[in-house]
C-alpha cells in the first residue's frame, strides 16, 4: 500500500513537472510572480526588503501603492524583456526611496531584475539561440529548444524491411541525434545565415550599459544625499557592489549555459559526422560490390558478343540479378536515412555473417571471377558486429579483385580460432586459363571508403588489417578480428 502511494505521488510529480515545462517562458514567469505576490507584499515580510536611503518614512497613498506594485509585477516579463523589466523596477525603486515610502519585501525585485538582465540581456546573440535566451537557472527551468538532452545521443541498429536473398547490414543511428540534433544543426545554419553579432560589438554594448547604469546610480545616490540620507560614500559603494554582484551572477550563469550549449552542439555535430561517415561506408560496402560486378559483366558480354552469343544471355541475367540486389540494398539504406523509416523490429533483416560468404562468393563467381572459398576450424558463436566486419572484408576484397584483376583466380580463406577470426583474400597475378578477359577500359574509381573504412571497422574491435602485394606478384588482404570484440 505504501509503495503504491509513493509510486502514485512520484508519477504525479513527474506529470506536474512535464506540464510545467510545457508552459511558455512568459507563462512560467507570470505564474511565479503572481503566486509569490502575497508573500512579497505581506506586512510581515516588509522589514526584509531593501532600503538604501534610510530616509524618514511617509504613509502609503495611491502613488505609493502603484510604485510598490511596480517593484514586483514586471518580473512576469523578466526573461522576455529583461531590459524593460529592470528599467520599470529600478525607476519605481528610486522614486520610492526618494519619496520615503516604507520598506517592502517587494524591493528584492530589483535584485532579481538585475540578475535577469545579466542572464538574458538584450545584447544577446538572437541568431544563435543560446541556452540563456530561454532557460533559467533560478527555478530549474529547462530550455525546450536547446536541441539535445544529455545522454540522448545513443546508438541503435536500424535496418530496412523485407530483405531479398540476404540481409542488409545494420546502420548505427542515434534517434535523438537524427531528430533533435538535426533541428539543432538547422537552427545553427539559420543563425549563421542571419549573421551573429561580433564579440567586440557585444562587449561594447555591455560596457555602455554598465556605464549608463553606473551614472544613473551616482545620480540616485546624490539625490538621496540631498534628501538628507545618513549613508556615506562607503555605504553607497557597498550597495553598488551588491547590485553589481547580482548582475555579474546572471552573466556568469549565462556564460556557463552558453558553454554547456556549445559542448552539446559540438557533441551533436560529432555524432552526426560519425553517423554520416558510417552511412557512407555502408553505402560503399553494399552498393560498390554489385555495381562493380555489373560493370565487369557488361564489359565481358560485349567482348564475347560476336564469338559466344549464348554466353551473353547468362551475363545479362547476372547483371539483372546484381541490379535488383543493389536496388534492394539501396532501398534499405535510404529507409534508414528517412526519419520515420526505422521500421518494425520484426521487419528488420539479420546482418550478413560468414555463413553467407558462400552466397557472396557464388555471386562474384557468376560475375566471371574465379573464386574459391575455404573455411578452417570450427565456427563458434560470436558477436554479429564481428561477423559483419569479416563479411565486409571479404566483400571489399572481392570487389577490388573484380575492379583491378578481372579473371584472376581469387582464394578466400576464413580461419576460426578460439580468440579471433582471420580472413585472407589473395588474388593471383595471372588470369585463369580459359577466363574471359574484360576489355581494357578506364578503371572503376571508388569513393575512398574501401580499405580505409575496413581498417576503421576492424580497428574498433582491436583487430588489424593489412593489404598489399603478395610474394608471387598478386594481391593479398589479411584481417584478424578478435572474436569477442563486439560483445
Amino acid at each position: 500500500m505504501f509503495e503504491a502511494t509513493v509510486s502514485t505521488a512520484l508519477r504525479g510529480v513527474r506529470i506536474g513537472r512535464e506540464r510545467w515545462a510545457a508552459l511558455g517562458v512568459g507563462t512560467r514567469d507570470g505564474v511565479l510572480a503572481v503566486l509569490l505576490a502575497p508573500v512579497v507584499f505581506a506586512p510581515l515580510t516588509a522589514p526584509v526588503g531593501a532600503e538604501f536611503g534610510d530616509l524618514p518614512t511617509r504613509p502609503y497613498d495611491l502613488p505609493g501603492l502603484l510604485l510598490t506594485a511596480a517593484l514586483w509585477l514586471p518580473l512576469t516579463v523578466r526573461r522576455r524583456w529583461p531590459g524593460a523589466c529592470l528599467a520599470v523596477i529600478a525607476t519605481a525603486f528610486a522614486i520610492r526611496e526618494l519619496a520615503g515610502y516604507p520598506a517592502t519585501f517587494a524591493s528584492v525585485g530589483l535584485y532579481v531584475a538585475l540578475y535577469g538582465v545579466g542572464a538574458h540581456g538584450a545584447w544577446r546573440d538572437r541568431g544563435a539561440g543560446t541556452a540563456g535566451d530561454h532557460g533559467d537557472g533560478d527555478h530549474g527551468d529547462g530550455d525546450h529548444g536547446t536541441g539535445v538532452r544529455g545522454g540522448d545521443v545513443r546508438g541503435e541498429d536500424v535496418r530496412g524491411e523485407g530483405a531479398r536473398g540476404r540481409g542488409v547490414p545494420p546502420v548505427t543511428r542515434g534517434e535523438e541525434t537524427r531528430g533533435q540534433g538535426v533541428r539543432l544543426a538547422a537552427r545553427d545554419e539559420g543563425a549563421r545565415g542571419q549573421g551573429a553579432p561580433p564579440v567586440v560589438a557585444v562587449g561594447v554594448g555591455v560596457g555602455v550599459g554598465v556605464v549608463v547604469a553606473s551614472v544613473l546610480y551616482v545620480l540616485f545616490a546624490i539625490g538621496l544625499h540631498g534628501r538628507g540620507s545618513p549613508q556615506g560614500i562607503s555605504d553607497f559603494v557597498l550597495i553598488y557592489a551588491v547590485l553589481a554582484c547580482c548582475w555579474a551572477g546572471g552573466r556568469a550563469v549565462r556564460s556557463w549555459r552558453a558553454a554547456e550549449e556549445g559542448r552539446r552542439r559540438a557533441g551533436v555535430e560529432a555524432a552526426m559526422a560519425r553517423e554520416r561517415a558510417r552511412i557512407a561506408r555502408e553505402l560503399h560496402d553494399v552498393v560498390t560490390h554489385h555495381v562493380t560486378a555489373m560493370v565487369v559483366q557488361a564489359d565481358a558480354a560485349q567482348f564475347v558478343l560476336a564469338d559466344a552469343p549464348d554466353r551473353v544471355a547468362t551475363g545479362l541475367e547476372a547483371i539483372s540479378d546484381s541490379g535488383r540486389q543493389a536496388l534492394t540494398d539501396l532501398q534499405h539504406l535510404l529507409g534508414v536515412l528517412n526519419a520515420s523509416g526505422a521500421g518494425r523490429e520484426g521487419d528488420r533483416a539479420p546482418a550478413p555473417s560468414p555463413g553467407t560468404l558462400g552466397e557472396l562468393v557464388a555471386h562474384t563467381r557468376a560475375a566471371g571471377q574465379p573464386v574459391r572459398l575455404t573455411e578452417h576450424g570450427e565456427r563458434r558463436p560470436m558477436p554479429s558486429a564481428v561477423e559483419l566486419a569479416a563479411y565486409r572484408v571479404v566483400q571489399e576484397a572481392l570487389t577490388n579483385a573484380l575492379k583491378h584483376a578481372p579473371g584472376h583466380p581469387t582464394h578466400v580463406q576464413v580461419r576460426y580460432g578460439h580468440q579471433e577470426i582471420e580472413v585472407e583474400v589473395t588474388t593471383e597475378p595471372a588470369p585463369a586459363r580459359g577466363a574471359v578477359p574484360a576489355p581494357r577500359r578506364a578503371p572503376v574509381r571508388g569513393g575512398g571508403h574501401g580499405l580505409v573504412g575496413l581498417r576503421e571497422r576492424v580497428g574498433v574491435f582491436g583487430g588489424e588489417l593489412r593489404a598489399g602485394a603478395a610474394a608471387d606478384g598478386g594481391f593479398a588482404v589479411l584481417a584478424r578480428i578478435p572474436a569477442g570484440g563486439g560483445a
